[in-house]
């Protein structure tokens, strides 16, 4: 007899739809409203946001938000129609392409209309059954995706382990010279949960005794990182090494979309082969002539990332100095290590919003080792100093409740049972 289909679906919600029924609509689909922000309303109260990958604070901006407006009413929402390959190309897309490669420093670049679908979609495109991928451990979830397409073989690495690096780019170059395909190896220049760069810097020495093509998703490095804005590699010096350069627009862009950026032979192969947007309704003139205006601040007010960085080290070193663990975070985002179970982790978070006024991401098992609590961070350049201070005091305060163990207390009370 054949099995119902959602049998399976009825009976086992995932490691994380089992928690629907106690985090849904607080903890996981929280409504944020009013103006994107440092402070937004929350069930109905102020609270301070760190939340937002808005790390420019570009996306209240009046110029962009005018350039938005004025897009909307010239053009409306609709426009262009169709794929670009058939009917939804213009001369705001080739711009926005030839700026965007420019500014990280390579021959060519091609508009996404979403980065999780691009980096699919990319990874899928540029390998075949013959060849061999090696990718981080830890990598985002559209690398991840994209690689389940893969039908050749593909080994993962230790987290920015060097050592474990090199293991398997020796067992990916004898398996390429079996198959006789090519290795293309896959980090992330900012990987953002921990905070960490890719080590982008040791890889490329790699290549002078590993025949590999090298593909980096820079989602959180592109406008934070590097003198220009550049991204990770622009950071560590080896931008011109990157073969296949990747960023969304949805971080220091405050938009919809992404681009990826190579060599013009690749970028042409990309444009025909390219699945994802071959049969997509090409991105709408909105977000296109918006990400030029984006583009234009992020190259003309290198003070937008100064003052980025003023919050950043604000906020990180205050955290250390009050005996934080924040891990080895070299970049913008913000990860606090805290030890503690899953209901002592909700009902400390509840506390934080409701009697602190204090909203970020809570991270826990199984995305990260059961035990440990994360607390996520995004400072931005629209937080203040004095966002930085109530900030650090509500932090001890929510430490010295967990240590004490009110919160176990609360919960036990509570009965808050998520076989923790």
């Amino acid at each position: 007899m054949v099995k119902d289909l959602f049998e399976r679906i009825q009976n086992n919600k995932g490691p994380l739809g089992r928690w629907a029924s106690q985090a849904e609509g607080y903890f996981v689909f929280p409504k944020l409203e009013g103006e994107l922000g440092p402070r937004m309303q929350f069930g109905g109260e102020n609270i301070l946001n760190w939340s937002l990958n808005d790390y420019l604070g570009l996306a209240n901006h009046p110029e962009v938000r005018q350039a938005d407006t004025d897009a909307a009413i010239q053009f409306g929402a609709a426009y262009p129609m169709g794929a670009r390959m058939m009917s939804g190309h213009t001369k705001y897309h080739e711009q926005l392409e030839q700026e965007l490669a420019a500014f990280v420093m390579k021959e060519s670049a091609y508009l996404l209309n979403f980065g999780y679908q691009g980096m699919v979609s990319i990874i899928d495109a540029l390998v075949t059954k013959n060849d061999i991928i090696v990718y981080d451990v830890d990598s985002h979830a559209c690398i991840i995706d994209g690689v389940r397409l893969h039908m050749g073989k593909r080994f993962t690495y230790k987290h920015n382990d060097l050592e474990s690096m090199e293991k398997n780019l020796q067992r990916a170059t004898k398996m390429a010279e079996t198959t006789g395909g090519g290795i293309l190896f896959i980090t992330e220049g900012v990987f953002g949960m921990r905070g960490q760069q890719g080590k982008l810097k040791e890889i490329v020495a790699m290549k002078q005794k590993y025949n590999f093509r090298l593909l980096v998703d820079d989602a959180h490095g592109f406008g934070t990182l590097g003198k220009t804005g550049a991204g990770a590699g622009e950071e560590q010096g080896i931008q011109d090494d990157i073969d296949v350069y990747f960023s969304t627009f949805a971080k220091s862009m405050a938009n919809i979309g992404a681009f990826v950026a190579a060599d013009k032979d690749v970028i042409d192969y990309l444009k025909y082969n390219l699945r994802s947007q071959m049969f997509a309704k090409a991105l709408p003139m909105i977000q296109t002539i918006g990400s030029l205006k984006r583009l234009e601040l992020l190259r003309n007010h290198p003070e937008l990332k100064d003052k980025l960085w003023d919050n950043v080290n604000a906020l990180q070193n205050g955290l250390r100095e009050k005996g934080f663990n924040i891990g080895d975070t070299n970049t913008c985002i913000t990860p606090v290590y805290l030890e503690g179970s899953i209901p002592e982790a909700m009902i400390m978070v509840n506390d934080l919003r409701e009697n602190y006024g204090i909203f970020l991401s809570i991270v826990v098992y199984p995305v990260i080792p059961k035990g440990i609590i994360l607390l996520r961070m995004i400072p931005t350049a629209s937080h203040s100093i004095d966002d930085i201070n109530e900030t650090l005091v509500a932090f001890e305060a929510i430490r010295e409740k967990l240590v004490n163990g009110t919160y176990k207390e609360i919960a036990a009370r509570t009965k808050v049972d998520l076989d923790a």
